[in-house]
């Protein structure tokens, strides 16, 4: 574990306490919840800017400005995702703001964050959108599975709660899938200009593949079997352990070694 004892780490901690702090008042206080929500948005938006003016790029690049930017969007996903799901309840604050904490702790203590030059191959106008768009997707899509995981844990609670968290999975994967096929595209668009193909079969590329196919076989799922609420939940939970592998071990493993080994 790394302390970071600079004006990045401490904005970085304080917003995990804000975070922390929704997570601990969002039940009984919500109004305040909502007040350290939103400040942790701002937080998180100064250490944003200030790592995008020490590296002097768009800070996307390693693990650390990976997870520092999915720390940045929780608070607009959570606002897009009351609108998606139509609940407005405490529960979804605090879960919210617990992922927000577990995504900022490998920004804070467990990823360098010493700057790094920016491969030449990463200099273009997609390398912005293409991350942002699996980022955003990657959060989404979280959530959905936050809603798998309580609907299989919780079989006895009886049909409604069954199909109340696939309902609201289906609507976050609807919002993520679109963001994820976008991220595939543009990512095969960038490769052809960086690599001279449009598809390498980098590891990287086919477990964003595998991704891509258990959504897609998800919601071919959702449409021939809505009533299969135990087969939608299961999808979500791979879909995640999918998300995981290429975004951490396809990146830290060395196994895998490829054209998207930056971090």
């Amino acid at each position: 574990m790394t302390i970071k004892p600079d004006i990045q780490g401490l904005l970085i901690y304080l917003t995990m306490a804000g975070y922390l702090l929704v997570f601990l008042t969002a039940v009984k206080f919500p109004k305040l919840a909502k007040a350290f929500f939103a400040g942790s948005f701002v937080l998180s938006l100064a250490g944003l800017i200030y790592r995008w003016t020490v590296v002097g790029h768009l800070p996307m690049q390693n693990m650390f400005e990976v997870f520092l930017f999915l720390g940045f969007c929780i608070w607009p996903i959570h606002i897009l995702s009351r609108k998606i799901l139509n609940r407005n309840d405490s529960v979804l604050m605090a879960v919210d703001a617990a992922l927000g904490l577990i995504v900022l702790f490998p920004a804070g203590f467990v990823f360098n964050h010493h700057p790094q030059f920016l491969p030449p191959a990463l200099q273009f106008w997609l390398f912005g959108p293409h991350v942002a768009a699996y980022m955003l997707a990657y959060i989404f899509l979280v959530k959905a599975a936050v809603f798998a995981a309580g609907g299989l844990i919780l079989p006895s609670r009886g049909e409604q709660l069954a199909k109340t968290t696939a309902d609201s999975g289906y609507r976050l994967v609807a919002a993520g899938f679109p963001l994820l096929t976008l991220g595939l595209f543009l990512g095969s668009v960038w490769g052809k200009y960086a690599w001279g193909d449009w598809w390498g079969w980098d590891p990287k590329e086919l477990w964003s593949l595998v991704c891509w196919l258990v959504y897609a076989i998800y919601l071919h799922a959702h449409y021939a079997w809505p009533k299969r609420y135990s087969l939608q939940h299961v999808l979500n939970v791979i879909g995640l352990f999918c998300i995981i592998i290429t975004l951490l071990w396809v990146n830290l493993s060395k196994i895998f070694s490829g054209l998207h080994n930056y971090a």
